[in-house]
């Protein structure tokens, strides 16, 4: 009879309790962006302001690959979001 340890999943667990953890730091209000369409300085500011806000709440969870990836993708939805925002501002469409 063979004994067969599995491993791995201690640390899987581990891993996906933190994405959990981290999922729910990221729920919610974030940061409130104030910035001027017309100005492209002041909309790259407040793309860094928005990634600056997204890595503080994951910096705990800092080497899980899981949060990292879900952090990267709220932060390109975030930006194209910022970069919509000001266009419409541009052309006239909402103003806030």
């Amino acid at each position: 009879m063979f004994d067969i340890k599995i491993t791995g999943l201690d640390e899987l667990q581990r891993k996906l309790d933190e994405a959990s953890q981290a999922f729910q730091a990221l729920d919610g209000e974030m940061a409130t962006l104030r910035f001027n369409p017309n100005d492209p300085g002041n909309i790259d500011g407040a793309i860094r302001e928005m990634e600056a806000a997204v890595d503080a709440k994951v910096a705990p969870y800092a080497g899980n690959a899981l949060v990292e990836s879900v952090a990267q993708q709220l932060k390109e939805k975030y930006r194209s979001a910022i970069l919509e925002k000001a266009a419409a501002a541009r052309l006239g469409g909402d103003q806030q």
